[in-house]
């Protein structure tokens, strides 16, 4: 078609400016009337297809042309001519000029457009299908590609490539039963995934997440895996607009909340009764709507979250949850929420001295205007949002903005643009960047201190993520020296029991361990426990997030016993208040499962693993990290049990997963492929398990260097196995080169 350039003489195609499932649209000139047109071709099918597949599709475009020539409304694209040329068929549409919802989403870095504009958009997509809905046609197909908006501010509904004639179901019966999918996942109704009978209320849902989605920037149902999304249409009440985004109109969110109920008969009863609605409710209340286009900018807007967090108790909100102390894995901290002291004023919600910031040393600006203000509030509270939702780039962004804004306006050291700084620290600090995260928080740490004090909790708290992410970068005798001044300050401050004093005293315990020092970790991360459980209770998140890290001591003590029954009980105490699903209780099985190994019940840990590996493959699936750690210990336990078969062939297993997913060198990755090596020694391959052991050692050396504790111990592994082959020279040559570097490390160390 493109190699042609003209169809039936008329249509000269100039390029390409649209790809869909089902062909491709051109922008083209009507030779006979001397006007811009888009073309809409019928993708080339090859010869990979059959013949009915092929039929389906061509009758499929053929109903779509005749449906749409029959359409005459403002919303809705207009057909001038359909037809087939050499083979190949076209639909002739007028040109729009304007960008599809799902590309102004785009254009928005995905953040929801403004409030008058989806409030607008809605009252004329609802006009727009109350007509084709009267003209008998249903357009199952309503997404955010399918919607126009015109540089003039008009919408069209476009593409009724699988609109349906109400009267003709019989067609309709025979198109879907090809097994080609009908609808899009994030955009199908209950009725539509189903299979059942659908008319007009099917396209209410569709545009009731549409709307969902241009209002809040994510569709109601926002989940990786399509399965889940459909299972969500079907059975998940959807989280109110509002609450994503407070600034929705009222009106609004109820009528997006009716068009996503799960059945037909709760959603209003047809587009034009929708309609109605709408017009109603810009009428009833024009000046909020169109206060909030003046003060809103259009590049960031609140409360736009990618997925759906756990849900917890609400006592838990605003807690961080800690880490695991083997550094393995981590739990994510909650930032302390500063929303409620972010007025523009100099106030933190903690009077300051005249002393603390004397006169001659305010800043001499002019006040910002309150709308200004209350805009970089609003943006700073969605910052904290996403970053709640574990969008830590997204949240990075947002802060950096409202932070280069608050200065301009506020000034270096105005208590608003340093909790802007410390939010950039703290996102940067989540997504790896630690090095960069430790200037930012040494500049707020800084600024607080001229500002505030040095004892000012705010102060306390930027130096307490200074020690955290000095531990991230292995700093961990720099750490404690931050650690220990803060919570000498929060306990002359705020006293023993507070809940910072406490979070600093888990913080300082971890650390402890990473000095080595644990006997002294294991004492204050029990003395912490003891504290939050007298203080916040016995099943308080951190009161089992501390529990969790005197569990850990215990193991790193060698004392298991004490460590498997620490870990059940917060095993446990998670599952009730949290669920038995969630990603903390099922890492406190985990553990469990490492003690009983570790006391050589290995039966009972075999089948704890089992039961995890299901649990874990349900919950998160199959190529999860969590899950192949789960799946990892299941096989270790397989050769303690001297089925070494077994083991090889799972550990050989999730050594090729994570190898897919997580790549070659990860040390994930590593550890399986060791434990391939060890089955093949214990079933006397030693010949393979030396190939693998060296594979192991080499790429040890070239991601940690030859010095690494990891690759040092790789290398002795493999002098093992020369011992096994018989090849002793060889081997204690390995040992003595493994003995060199160890005692250059030690000299370095010291």
């Amino acid at each position: 078609m493109a190699d042609t350039r003209l169809i039936q003489g008329r249509y000269r195609l100039l390029d390409q400016i649209g790809r869909g499932g089902m062909g491709e649209v051109w922008r083209a000139h009507d030779e006979s009337l001397g006007r811009k047109v888009a073309v809409k071709c019928l993708k080339p099918v090859g010869p990979q297809h059959d013949p009915s597949f092929t039929g389906v599709l061509r009758e499929r475009f053929r109903r779509e042309a005749r449906v749409a020539a029959a359409l005459q409304h403002r919303g809705v694209t207009v057909v001038h001519d359909f037809g087939e040329h050499d083979g190949v068929l076209y639909l002739v549409m007028e040109l729009l000029d304007g960008r599809n919802l799902s590309q102004l989403l785009e254009d928005n870095k995905a953040h929801p457009l403004d409030v008058p504009d989806v409030v607008d958009i809605a009252e004329q997509v609802a006009w727009a299908l109350a007509y084709t809905h009267e003209q008998g046609i249903v357009h199952r197909d309503l997404k955010p590609a399918n919607i126009m908006r015109l540089a003039d501010g008009t919408v069209k509904i476009c593409d009724f490539g699988i609109a349906r004639l109400g009267h003709d179901i019989g067609f309709t019966s025979q198109l879907t039963g090809t097994g080609i999918a009908m609808g899009t996942p994030h955009y199908m109704s209950p009725e539509q995934i189903g299979g059942v009978e659908v008319d007009h209320r099917s396209d209410l849902y569709s545009l009731g997440c549409v709307l969902y989605e241009i209002a809040t920037g994510v569709p109601p149902f926002d989940l990786d895996d399509a399965w889940a999304v459909l299972v969500g249409h079907r059975d998940t009440p959807p989280e109110p607009p509002r609450s994503l985004r407070p600034e929705l109109p009222a009106f609004f969110d109820r009528v997006v909340l009716d068009l996503l109920a799960k059945t037909p008969e709760e959603r209003p009863a047809d587009a034009r009764e929708l309609a109605h609605r709408l017009t109603a409710g810009r009428a009833s209340g024009p000046a909020a709507v169109s206060a909030l286009a003046a003060v809103l900018p259009p590049a960031v807007r609140p409360g736009q979250p990618a997925t759906r967090a756990p849900r917890l108790p609400s006592w838990t909100r605003g807690m961080t949850t800690g880490h695991k102390a083997s550094g393995s894995w981590a739990l994510p901290q909650t930032p302390p929420d500063h929303s409620a002291g972010l007025t523009g004023e100099w106030t933190t919600g903690v009077a300051l001295p005249a002393a603390v910031v004397p006169a001659a040393r305010r800043p001499e600006r002019p006040t910002p205007p309150p709308e200004m203000l209350a805009v970089l509030n609003s943006r700073h509270n969605a910052g904290l949002s996403l970053g709640r939702l574990g969008r830590w780039n997204e949240a990075g962004e947002v802060h950096r903005a409202v932070a280069a804004e608050r200065e301009h306006a506020l000034g270096p050291d105005h208590p608003d643009t340093l909790a802007s700084h410390y939010e950039v620290g703290f996102t940067l600090s989540r997504t790896g960047r630690a090095a960069d995260a430790l200037r930012e928080f040494g500049r707020v740490a800084e600024g607080r201190e001229r500002t505030m004090g040095p004892d000012h909790p705010e102060t306390l708290a930027a130096r307490q993520e200074m020690a955290y992410v000095l531990g991230q970068l292995g700093r961990h005798f720099e750490a404690h020296q931050v650690y220990a001044a803060v919570l000498a300050s929060r306990e002359r401050t705020m006293g023993t029991d507070h809940p910072d004093t406490l979070r600093c005293r888990h913080n300082l315990a971890f650390n402890l361990s990473r000095l080595g020092r644990l006997e002294d970790s294991y004492r204050m991360a029990y003395e912490v426990a003891t504290a939050r459980a007298r203080v916040l209770g016995a099943a308080h998140p951190d009161t089992l997030v501390t529990r969790y890290e005197v569990a850990y001591a215990l193991g790193q003590l060698g004392r298991w016993t004490e460590a498997l029954q620490t870990y059940r009980e917060v095993a446990h105490a998670r599952a009730q208040a949290l669920g038995p699903d969630h990603p903390d209780t099922l890492a406190a099985r985990y553990e469990v499962g490492i003690s009983l190994g570790r006391l050589g019940r290995s039966a009972e840990a075999l089948e704890l693993y089992r039961a995890l590996v299901e649990d874990r493959t349900r919950v998160q699936g199959p190529l999860d990290p969590e899950t192949l750690r789960a799946r990892h210990g299941l096989g270790v336990n397989l050769g303690r049990l001297a089925r070494w078969e077994e083991a090889l062939a799972e550990a050989r297993d999730v050594c090729a997963i994570r190898e897919r997913v997580l790549g070659p060198d990860h040390p994930d990755t590593l550890v399986s492929r060791r434990e391939v090596a060890v089955g093949l020694g214990w079933l006397g391959r030693w010949s393979d398990a030396l190939t693998v052991y060296r594979q192991v050692a080499e790429a040890r050396e070239r991601v940690l260097g030859a010095d690494h504790p990891d690759a040092l111990a790789s290398r002795n592994d493999e002098a093992h196995c020369l011992e096994q082959l018989g090849r002793g020279a060889e081997a204690v040559e390995l040992y003595r080169r493994v003995a060199a570097l160890r005692q250059q490390r030690g000299v370095r160390s010291d």
